[in-house]
């Protein structure tokens, strides 16, 4: 939790848990638990959220994963199954990730995913740092 302002108590949770059951409700996507295939082990979520990224409501391919599965490629894998659906089932155009400036992890991880940096700015508490793919962008990583 690194890099949030804090880890959520409780309620937090619970408001947490709303937000991702709406998500799908209203929006028919959100985040997917990601599981161990060998033994179905839950070691976080990865998905597709609508976000204010400066002052824009966009499409962002978020992830949380437990710690103890940090740098074995699962967000990197999860995060391109999850472009790939995205592009597959939607007719948007462009999906986004941010993050803060200082999460080399999570800059990494959208840079392995085809993602470009497009922008920084800051949110009032912290630089935060906006990557993207385009369709078109995604459609030649397909074809070749």
């Amino acid at each position: 939790m690194k890099f949030y302002p804090k880890p959520y108590d409780e309620n937090g949770v619970h408001r947490w848990l709303k937000w991702c059951i709406e998500s799908y409700a209203e929006n028919g996507f959100g985040l997917w638990a990601l599981e161990l295939k060998e033994s179905g082990e839950f070691i976080g979520d990865c998905g597709i959220s609508l976000q204010n990224i400066d002052g824009e409501i966009l499409h962002e391919i978020g992830y949380h994963i437990n710690k103890n599965y940090w740098r074995l490629g699962y967000a990197k894998e999860a995060c391109q199954a999850v472009k790939d659906w995205f592009f597959e089932n939607t007719a948007n155009d462009a999906v986004y990730s941010y993050m803060n400036g200082d999460n080399i992890a999570s800059y990494s991880t959208a840079v392995s995913n085809g993602m470009i940096k497009i922008k920084e700015y800051d949110d009032g508490t912290e630089m935060l740092c906006v990557y993207r793919v385009t369709r078109e962008e995604w459609l030649k990583t397909k074809t070749n």
